[in-house]
């Protein structure tokens, strides 16, 4: 049935949006996955580990996929919603969840993990990271890549040429190196998106925050529209996210 951008609007300004489960997109948006398969080979790492770290966890909820947790395991989030979230997902598993910024110094001792992990963070603290592995530790993450999802930016930002530089994986394996940790793995690819419906692209903006900040739907009202009107026409809006792998190790 043809919903009006009004409805498509007003649903997807309504519903929550706190945690990492996209779930509500399901047939209205669609994302390819990186090759690699992050999750399983996450998992693999963990079940050899003896103390391991999760930062930027989010609400647990890719965490607590994997199969075994080591002795000892711990995971940090910024936000109060996915703090709740994943403390009720993660602790009756065992696993600690501690509350701190995403940028400040990691609340842990020197050399405490031999696994450091993360999906996505939002900023990457690497004296953080190499400080608390031990030596011989691994850190093992996925990250967002080099202009990911920039055709959706920039149909409401305009231009972002030095946004565009951000993220560049090789800019991130200097800043690992300058830490004291040796690149092992470093793979990128970018991965086809489509967004199906007005609704999809205002609840992936509320969630995504960094994408376009202060986005509200009154603000960007006529690019919405003007969106909506698009997708009517021609079908879904594409973009391209981006994706990097990276592995490294603490000699």
């Amino acid at each position: 049935m043809n919903r009006t951008f009004q409805d498509l609007v007003g649903e997807a300004a309504s519903v929550s949006v706190t945690g990492w489960d996209f779930s509500w997109l399901d047939g209205r948006a669609t994302e390819v996955r990186p090759s690699w398969g992050y999750q399983r080979l996450m998992s693999a790492r963990l079940k050899t580990a003896t103390a391991a770290l999760d930062i930027q966890t989010g609400g647990g909820e890719v965490l607590a996929e994997a199969e075994n947790f080591p002795p000892a395991m711990a995971a940090t989030e910024s936000w109060p919603p996915n703090i709740a979230k994943a403390t009720a997902r993660l602790h009756p598993r065992g696993a600690v969840v501690v509350a701190t910024p995403d940028e400040a110094a990691l609340p842990f001792a020197d050399a405490a993990f031999d696994l450091v992990t993360c999906r996505h963070p939002a900023a990457i603290r690497w004296d953080e990271i190499a400080r608390v592995l031990q030596s011989g530790g691994t850190y093992f993450a996925q990250h967002v890549g080099p202009a990911s999802v920039f055709e959706l930016v920039e149909y409401f930002l305009g231009p972002q040429p030095e946004a565009r530089r951000a993220r560049e994986p090789g800019d991130e394996a200097a800043a690992a190196g300058a830490a004291g940790l040796e690149i092992t793995d470093l793979r990128t690819e970018r991965l086809r998106m489509e967004f199906h419906d007005i609704g999809a692209v205002v609840y992936f903006l509320r969630k995504v925050v960094w994408m376009v900040p202060g986005f509200t739907v009154d603000t960007y009202r006529d690019r919405l529209r003007g969106l909506h009107d698009r997708i009517q026409r021609q079908g879904p809006f594409v973009a391209y996210s981006a994706r990097t792998l990276v592995e490294a190790i603490k000699p």
